[in-house]
């Protein structure tokens, strides 16, 4: 008699992982969140990936004005295992940012893990920023060709998607990188709360309370199914620093912000490095916002620490990542 299936991985009651492989998932996220869309801000939906079935959402403001906007990437969070630019938590935040910021919004799909592991996300990452740079020569889409920006690109994305925004900063980092975007150019990075990890437990890691929004079971969940087979939390993919891995010094990062929560399992792998990345002089600086948990600015985009994030970005986009924070 053949064993019985048994779900063996699940996340958020969303992904579920059975011991015969199969794996399902759930079209919508599992917690209900109402779109919030007033009417000042137009989108849709554009294919950047035919062959991968891979989609971008555009967002731009109805009310432009006369001049060209800054482009902003948004990707998703959910530790390379869950989400979409299609859930209520993502349209939201990319409503607001291209409203507040005046600005052409990009929020792209990539594979998930555990049927697409690491560099999958990656690699489609890539795939979606250099489709936008195609936008920037002859034939692109007028929707964006004729309204954006493309020297004034920032890339930031959601933990999941503030890891891939430091991998794209390092894959672009050097001007054989810029010239394969030219004409476009990014002009800065905006890592929210990052999803790095490691082997060796943080103290925002140990500290971290169970009913947390990102706990530390799931946090390795996410690892153990989103990490190439038989990799540890010390693998390049999600481990900056990791023993072995390569040195960042020859990068040549462009201004990045790195936002981070005083109540984030992640926090402290933040801190470390911001802080790591400009001892070795690169443009790079945390804000912190005291008190906050993983998320925050997608679980509640209209409270007060939301809007105050949505201030420091706007002046780093306004800059040119020349400054971020709202003392300054």
């Amino acid at each position: 008699m053949a064993a019985e299936r048994a779900v063996v991985d699940e996340c958020r009651g969303v992904l579920f992982v059975y011991s015969d492989g199969a794996v399902e998932r759930k079209a919508a996220p599992g917690f209900p969140t109402p779109v919030r869309d007033d009417g000042s801000v137009e989108w849709k939906d554009c294919v950047f990936d035919a062959a991968r079935g891979l989609a971008v959402r555009l967002y731009r403001p109805r009310e432009r004005g006369g001049g060209r906007l800054p482009v902003f990437f948004y990707y998703h969070g959910g530790g390379f295992c869950i989400g979409s630019r299609t859930w209520p938590n993502c349209q939201n935040y990319c409503l607001r940012l291209a409203a507040e910021l005046g600005a052409v919004v990009v929020a792209p799909d990539y594979r998930l893990a555990p049927e697409h592991r690491l560099p999958a996300a990656f690699e489609d990452a890539e795939a979606a920023l250099l489709w936008l740079a195609s936008q920037a020569r002859p034939g692109g889409d007028p929707w964006v060709a004729e309204v954006a920006d493309f020297g004034r690109v920032f890339v930031s994305g959601d933990s999941a998607g503030g890891t891939i925004a430091h991998h794209l900063a390092v894959r672009f980092g050097s001007a054989s990188g810029r010239a394969e975007l030219a004409p476009a150019r990014v002009a800065g990075y905006v890592q929210l709360m990052p999803f790095f990890g490691g082997v060796e437990r943080t103290p925002s890691e140990a500290a971290c309370p169970d009913d947390a929004f990102l706990n530390r079971d799931l946090n390795d969940r996410y690892w153990r199914l989103s990490l190439p087979a038989g990799a540890t939390a010390d693998h390049a993919f999600s481990n900056p620093f990791g023993p072995g891995n390569p040195d960042l010094a020859a990068a040549e990062f462009a201004p990045t912000l790195v936002v981070v929560g005083g109540r984030d399992l992640l926090r402290d792998r933040a801190v470390d490095y911001a802080a790591r990345l400009a001892a070795m002089g690169k443009p790079v600086e945390a804000l912190e916002f005291e008190g906050q948990q993983h998320g925050f600015f997608t679980i509640d985009p209209w409270c007060a620490a939301s809007g105050d994030l949505m201030r420091a970005v706007k002046r780093f986009v306004d800059t040119d990542g020349g400054a971020a924070r709202l003392d300054d």
